[in-house]
């Protein structure tokens, strides 16, 4: 040990989005061969593992001084940051630093785990739970009284799409997925054990089904073009629904263009040769027009809301006039 080296501090942090216990090896490392390791926290989620491994921790919240003191003679002082950070601390290192009047250890900040892709969803889940057991609002809400707020996110995500806004974008399909979570909360509530279910079950079926739905990708099936990826997905899907009718599983309550464009794309998969039904009105005439736009590939709802954007405009127009 040097008697005129300043020594080292490290800040070993870890994400609370992974399990306590899984530490990098620079981070094992680093805390065996360490001089002392500090942690002010004495419910840390990490320090059950360290103590297994024989890694002695000091329940200690050293002043920025004290630990600059700590370190003198080459030690090697690992600090153990808390969830919520050790802002104090480190303003205190930054201050005297920035005196000139203090020989400074090394000062190293060692990520002892990184977050995981999907990670923050933890977060969501997390989050949503203490508003459903806090909020006097959310703790009452209901699957049914919560639909209409379901339609309402999913058309601005639309809007938001069509824009072309990435920030806008982001932030609903943020309120979309806050709907998914919400609802598989309600769900785990369900006073029938058999019936209840969580956000958990709800993404385990959405695995399962995309797999067994993606046989060229997780199987030995083939697909070149994503014509044969639609085949492999309408054949998969039949044979699971078991349905006796092409129309079986077409929400009657969407939209009317969309409703008349969905019918006329079944029928076309199917190739089944189905004459549009005759009558007077414009309903029928809205229906022989969405046939046509699906048959064109066009989406019959998008080009309707595309024109009516630009007859909000051509009102603004004339407003202004």
């Amino acid at each position: 040990m040097n008697a005129e080296s300043p020594g080292r501090i490290v800040l070993l942090t870890a994400s609370h989005r992974v399990a306590p216990g899984l530490l990098s090896w620079p981070a094992w490392q680093t805390l065996h061969a360490a001089d002392r390791v500090l942690c002010a926290d004495e419910r840390h989620p990490q320090l059950p593992y360290l103590r297994e491994a024989g890694v002695a921790v000091e329940h200690a919240r050293p002043a920025a001084q004290e630990l600059v003191d700590a370190c003198a003679g080459g030690r090697t002082v690992v600090v153990l940051a808390s969830g919520e950070g050790d802002q104090p601390l480190t303003d205190g290192l930054a201050r005297l630093a920035g005196s000139g009047r203090v020989a400074m250890p090394d000062l190293e900040l060692l990520p002892g785990s990184y977050d995981l892709p999907g990670a923050r969803l933890l977060d969501l889940v997390q989050v949503m739970d203490r508003i459903r057991r806090s909020c006097p609002w959310s703790s009452r809400q209901t699957h049914e009284g919560l639909a209409k707020y379901g339609i309402e996110e999913a058309y601005e995500l639309v809007e938001a799409i069509e824009d072309g806004d990435r920030d806008e974008l982001r932030e609903e399909l943020g309120d979309v997925l806050l709907q998914v979570v919400f609802h598989a909360r309600i769900a785990e509530e369900y006073e029938d054990a058999e019936e209840a279910f969580s956000i958990d079950d709800v993404a385990g079926t959405i695995v399962e089904k995309l797999i067994h739905r993606h046989p060229h990708v997780f199987g030995d099936a083939h697909a070149e073009t994503p014509e044969d990826v639609k085949e492999h997905w309408l054949r998969t899907k039949a044979i699971e629904k078991q349905r006796e009718s092409v129309t079986d599983g077409v929400p009657l309550g969407q939209p009317g263009l969309a409703l008349a464009a969905k019918l006329a794309g079944r029928v076309r998969t199917a190739g089944l040769d189905v004459p549009l039904p005759s009558g007077e009105g414009i309903g029928y005439e809205l229906l022989a027009l969405a046939v046509r736009a699906e048959a064109e590939g066009v989406d019959p709802e998008a080009a309707l809301r595309a024109a009516g954007r630009a007859y909000r405009d051509a009102i603004r127009a004339a407003e202004q006039r």
